[in-house]
């Protein structure tokens, strides 16, 4: 559990819950339900009790129970900085969301900076800025960058790959606790704190990455409109997304897949030209192989902008 959501504030419930997490550990699921519901009629409004709650009535598999624990811990914290609106989608198995709680996003983050790139790489085999950059020189053969944007930068990991191919390297992440790690390192020559989500057009880009970013987005068209409007005429948009079978699904992970015919349209739609998809194995998670897609597309000579849910940049 966050640091954050560690404690209700009362001492009898903090108790109370610790000897729940007692009981679930030794496999007495019903147990601990029970004497945190109790728990829970002294502090209605602890969302990370909630939570907990209804992870535990899931794995009873009494899933309207849960789904209604879910909703009790997004009412208590609207901002749902434990994902729990997320949690209660998946069980529905009837998403109602197209992108992730911005407060999710950067808890989740801000928890695990410190070991992020150990955890990422030595453990679940993530590959993706290495594949993005072997993309590239596939695509644009020996093209160096004059001004390159990594969107989602996190601790840089982007920016180590791909820093010997641009002049000027800037970076944007939602979590202040994975830029410092990127600031600590000396790769970029401007980092920002930013909402993807929220992104308004201003400075131009050759090249625009997003490694393992999307999946935090959900639905693209907006992101993919800004970053045609962000890119100088014949401009490169690089990154990865997990693959899925419908246009976009919420995976158990709490992470977005898209299919491919929904990014082909997507970038498309946006103005993009050259566009590739590659097939890949970007990172395991529990010993399964985890497939996505590489993607390389160009920006038009020339795009009005036109930004607001993507449907209508255009060609001038």
């Amino acid at each position: 559990m966050a640091a954050w959501a560690s404690t209700s504030g009362d001492l009898i419930v903090d108790r109370r819950y610790e000897f729940a997490e007692a009981l679930a550990a030794g496999g007495d699921r019903a147990g601990a339900v029970d004497l945190l519901a109790q728990a829970l009629e002294l502090a209605p409004l602890w969302a990370a009790g909630w939570f907990r709650l209804g992870e535990w009535l899931d794995d009873l598999g009494r899933t309207d129970e849960a789904c209604a624990a879910w909703d009790r811990a997004t009412a208590a914290d609207p901002a749902d900085r434990l994902g729990a609106g997320l949690k209660r989608d998946l069980a529905r198995k009837v998403p109602m969301v197209e992108t992730m709680p911005q407060a999710f996003v950067e808890a989740l983050f801000d928890q695990y900076a410190e070991r992020f790139d150990t955890a990422l790489v030595d453990k679940l085999g993530y590959r993706a800025p290495w594949l993005l950059r072997d993309a590239l020189s596939r695509a644009h053969p020996g093209r160096r960058f004059a001004r390159a944007m990594d969107l989602g930068c996190g601790t840089g990991l982007a920016g180590e790959v791909l820093r010997g191919s641009v002049d000027w390297l800037e970076g944007c992440d939602l979590s202040a606790a994975m830029l410092a790690q990127a600031q600590a390192k000396g790769l970029y020559d401007r980092l920002d704190k930013a909402d993807l989500s929220a992104l308004e057009i201003g400075a131009t880009y050759d090249l625009i990455l997003a490694a393992d970013v999307f999946v935090y987005l959900g639905a693209l068209e907006r992101i993919v409109a800004w970053c045609a409007g962000s890119l100088a005429p014949g401009g490169v948009l690089a990154f990865s997304a997990e693959a899925g079978e419908a246009p976009l699904t919420l995976r158990e992970s709490r992470r977005f897949a898209h299919s491919q015919d929904y990014l082909q349209g997507v970038l498309t739609a946006a103005g993009f030209t050259g566009i590739r998809l590659e097939r890949a194995v970007l990172r395991h998670d529990r010993g399964a192989a985890i497939e996505g897609f590489i993607v390389t597309a160009s920006a038009p000579m020339a795009l009005r902008d036109l930004q607001g849910d993507g449907e209508d940049a255009a060609l001038v």
